[in-house]
């Protein structure tokens, strides 16, 4: 990431009163002592920032804005202020989207580390691409009982994927965000926090800013590795559009030694299995979304490290607030519930990645000559932590990794051999009837368990919302209870 996030920072050459105030003040409490503070009842300095340019002081008499922008050329001091004007004077959620957008489409632009640059999609790949997501839908008819999950096939350019996933990445972090925003005014004594009304709200609005120039940075930097709109498991397209990036699938491919339309097939297959799990189980993604939200609720966060960023806070380098988000300020609440919450959500990505896995490979593995080829290389992609999983990581402290991939997969095809296609995807039809993380360690258990009675539990829900006869159930819960 940048050393001046926003376009602002210290300039290589300080004008040379920036300079001499900076000597008279090494530590950047350019304010003096609390008796030219001009009526400020906290004193001139009261939170430890560095000193403010343009309020007196030798930090900034004579040209009070050098401090924090330098000797800018007129085009650049006009972008600096109208970045500082949209970080202070954002007045909506814990997340500047906007400014999040903006960097991310920035990044896109600026190409990846390879020196690939973004293009849009010529007729040539949207045809390729819709052609290999058709074939996948034919191939994956025959391997699960579960129909096609896309209405339509596109192929987007990495700006196109931002846009399209910014909705779904917001609904992800705006829970933690807001946490990190309250805790912002929280590290200030409670008696100043009603005089320092002002000063909170700014704070809190850098730290929308702060939030939303690190997560348009991930997101950008994202968007310059996905292949699809289902890499990290869970939903982030819109619902029941089947999405590949031709750019990012032929980077993917250049050093597999594998045909080209081989790989875009394996990975239409891919995209093609995860819309049709989201499209056809109904509580799956509330379900996804929910486990890493109620994940989010349990963390907290590390209030030293948060004093400590904002009593060094220097307005002139804002990025020390950033670097403060970055390094670990998040905790996992080492209580029961939270445990729960990490469990729940880590099992629910394994099994769904296991199930797309299984079923791409058995769609592929007769018609694809390098399907294993392929599946070894996807799984060590997502097992290694990968970008996806870092994007998390520094955005809510969490690694949305499917760390038993491997042992999900296994399952989920052990399945298909005892209870057939059916029977293993009508699982499925509600989360209590899935495997547990138990199960992964016992699958041949879970495998040859006794199966449940749908039909029967279906009756059951039905006589509940509908108003069931005691004697009937009482009847029945006996003779559950003999077996």
């Amino acid at each position: 990431m940048s050393d001046t996030p926003f376009g602002f920072g210290p300039s290589p050459e300080e004008p040379e009163n920036g300079d001499e105030g900076k000597k008279k003040d090494p530590a950047g409490g350019g304010q003096g002592s609390g008796d030219q503070g001009g009526g400020n009842p906290f004193g001139a300095n009261p939170f430890g920032f560095g000193g403010l340019p343009g309020m007196g002081g030798p930090g900034g008499a004579d040209n009070p804005f050098a401090a924090m922008f330098g000797s800018l050329n007129p085009n650049d001091l006009g972008a600096a202020f109208q970045q500082l004007g949209q970080m202070l004077s954002y007045e909506g959620g814990p997340v500047n989207w906007d400014m999040a957008k903006q960097i991310a489409r920035q990044v896109v632009a600026q190409g990846t580390s390879d020196g690939t640059k973004d293009a849009s999609v010529g007729p040539a790949e949207k045809a390729a691409v819709g052609e290999a997501l058709r074939l996948a839908d034919l191939w994956l008819d025959g391997v699960t009982s579960l129909p096609s999950g896309a209405s339509t096939a596109v192929a987007w350019s990495r700006a196109e994927w931002v846009e399209a996933t910014l909705p779904a990445w917001q609904q992800l972090v705006d829970p933690v965000a807001e946490r990190v925003g309250t805790a912002m005014g929280d590290v200030l004594p409670e008696e100043m926090q009603a005089m320092a009304g002002p000063l909170i709200g700014m704070m809190r609005s850098m730290g929308g800013a702060m939030f939303g120039q690190q997560i348009g940075q991930a997101v950008g930097a994202l968007a310059g590795e996905v292949v699809g709109s289902t890499d990290v498991g869970l939903p982030l397209g819109p619902a029941g559009k089947a999405a590949l990036l031709p750019l990012n699938i032929e980077t993917f491919g250049k050093d597999l030694g594998v045909p080209k339309d081989e790989v875009r097939l394996y990975l239409a297959l891919r995209e093609a299995a995860h819309q049709r799990l989201f499209a056809h189980v109904p509580w799956l993604r509330s379900h996804l979304f929910g486990a890493v939200e109620g994940y989010a609720r349990g963390i907290k966060v590390d209030t030293s490290k948060l004093e400590e960023a904002v009593g060094q806070l220097d307005p002139t380098h804002p990025e020390q607030l950033q670097e403060a988000l970055q390094q670990g300020m998040f905790q996992p609440e080492d209580t029961p519930e939270q445990k729960a919450a990490l469990a729940r959500l880590e099992t629910a990505l394994a099994l769904v990645e296991g199930w797309v896995d299984a079923v791409v490979h058995e769609a592929a593995k007769s018609r694809l000559t390098s399907a294993d080829a392929l599946r070894e290389t996807l799984r060590r992609r997502r097992a290694s932590g990968g970008p996806a999983e870092q994007t998390f990581a520094t955005l809510i402290g969490l690694e949305l990794r499917p760390r038993r991939l491997r042992d999900a997969s296994r399952l989920w095809a052990s399945l298909t051999d005892a209870r057939g296609v059916d029977g293993r995807d009508h699982l499925w039809e509600h989360p209590d009837m899935l495997p547990t993380a138990s199960d992964l360690d016992d699958p041949d258990g879970f495998v040859h368990r006794e199966q449940l009675d749908f039909s029967e539990i279906d009756k059951m829900l039905g006589e509940a919302a509908g108003g069931s006869k005691p004697d009937a159930d009482r009847g029945d819960d006996e003779g559950d209870g003999e077996k």
